[in-house]
């Protein structure tokens, strides 16, 4: 090879590989604006003030990796969780190193495993489907994570079923203080069919708020650097075909009695299915079923695809938070039950190569931003609800004037979190203005107080 090709071979692979990589730097949310974490405890719907820094805090970069500098908190409220976990989401002064150069593992995949699998854009944890809980068929009960013991490790406790009772609203939960999520972060009560009542009481919101009309957004990055999407996507890989939800090919089982794989091997048993453990209930319920051409929204054995995002135009392997048709989240929920690409990333003590300083910038557009906004319930009679559609990254200001000017209340959308609520019991009967800044920008709309 001549002289000439190789530059032009290195320019490429330049170009490329900064095109690539960018969205794993621009996409986190960096708190600029020092927000603090909020949490309810047990019996008490007002949050509580922590000391915390909400988000991410720094994005540092080097020629290979890409560093997070979080606390691991959300800026959406977080707890109670009402299962008898005793830990609260609390600082985990952490450092991320995660690949920008992503590869595929072209040998045997890597399993995921129990604690940090990836990495939400707001630097909270992604864990998988499991919570350190299995049967053991020798005293036939459960053993193993917060329950003590160690089961047989067969029948493996799926979280999202076994532990539903101690997530909160936002779907997450702390491991010793580490909050993270097993599955799609977006409210309970923002589901089409809502399975927990926790946001009745102790009412937050999630990273993102679903929207089956748009491509959902880039919500994380999994421990082989490859990113994470919410629900919803092209239907086919080359970014055409119109939105659609994107589908898990893991199915469950056809069993009454639980003594064998998914091929049919013999195995030590597990409880039978009943209504104490329905199908479902255990993550070796499920089994893989391949589809074929012209199912492209069936992703494959590792919950992804390789395929056309608004962040990645010419292609790359994608993982996404799969729901049901009632947004309810669905098997294997993100990332697994084994790894796509080379794990690589890891939580590090400190940082022992050169690196320079990510500077995020406001690039969104604020007519964007609250394009879908809703204001509801208006008329209103005891609050209004300002929601974002989608993925918010800005702190968005909400100020709500009588119409002769004067200002009653006010409240902050923070980025990383998509509603705010306005307490109107308060005010007089009759029309008022709601003003939604974000810096310079702002638009206004009519709300109406009516008892």
């Amino acid at each position: 090879m001549n002289g000439k090709n190789i530059l032009i071979l290195a320019l490429l692979s330049t170009l490329f590989t900064s095109a690539y990589a960018q969205p794993a730097l621009s996409a986190w949310l960096q708190n600029t604006t020092g927000t603090l974490s909020r949490h309810y405890v047990s019996g008490n719907s007002m949050p509580i003030q922590d000391n915390d820094s909400v988000n991410v805090q720094t994005v540092l970069y080097s020629s290979n990796w890409v560093y997070i500098r979080t606390k691991g908190q959300p800026s959406y409220v977080t707890g109670p969780f009402l299962d008898g976990n005793p830990s609260l989401a609390t600082n985990q002064n952490a450092i991320f190193r995660i690949s920008l150069n992503p590869v595929q593992n072209t040998g045997n995949p890597t399993n995921t495993n129990g604690g940090n699998i990836g990495l939400f854009i707001n630097g909270v944890a992604l864990f998988d489907y499991r919570d350190g809980v299995s049967w053991q068929n020798a005293t036939n009960s459960l053993k193993g994570g917060p329950l003590g013991g160690m089961g047989d490790q067969v029948w493996n406790r799926d979280a999202v079923v076994g532990e539903r009772l101690g997530f909160d609203c936002s779907k997450g939960h702390p491991a010793m203080g580490n909050y993270h999520h097993h599955q799609n972060p977006s409210a309970f009560k923002l589901d089409l069919s809502v399975i927990s009542t926790i946001c009745n009481l102790y009412d937050a919101d999630g990273l993102y708020s679903i929207d089956s009309t748009t491509h959902s957004p880039l919500i994380g990055f999994a421990y082989d650097g490859f990113p994470i999407y919410g629900a919803y996507a092209h239907k086919n890989v080359n970014g055409t075909g119109g939105i659609v939800r994107m589908k898990s090919s893991y199915k469950l089982r056809n069993i009454a009695v639980r003594n064998t794989d998914a091929l049919g091997n013999p195995v030590t048993p597990g409880p039978p299915v009943n209504n104490t453990y329905p199908l479902g209930y255990f993550r070796e319920d499920y089994e893989y079923i391949a589809t074929g051409a012209g199912t492209p929204d069936y992703l494959d054995e590792h919950n992804g695809r390789f395929c056309v995002t608004p962040e990645y135009p010419a292609g790359i392997y994608c993982y996404f938070a799969t729901v049901d048709d009632k947004w309810n989240s669905a098997y294997p929920y993100a990332v697994g039950p084994t790894f796509y690409g080379i794990k690589n990333a890891t939580k590090v003590n400190s940082i022992t190569e050169p690196v320079t300083v990510y500077s995020p910038t406001e690039t969104d557009d604020f007519s964007t931003i609250v394009s879908n906004i809703r204001i509801f319930p208006n008329p209103s009679a005891d609050f209004l609800a300002i929601q974002l559609n989608s993925l918010n990254t800005q702190n968005v200001e909400l100020k709500l004037f009588e119409m002769g000017g004067k200002l009653v209340n006010q409240t902050t959308i923070f980025a990383g979190s998509t509603i705010a609520y306005i307490d109107t019991r308060t005010l007089y009967n009759g029309n008022y203005m709601l003003l939604i800044k974000n810096g310079e920008n702002q638009i206004s709309r009519k709300v109406t107080i009516n008892r």
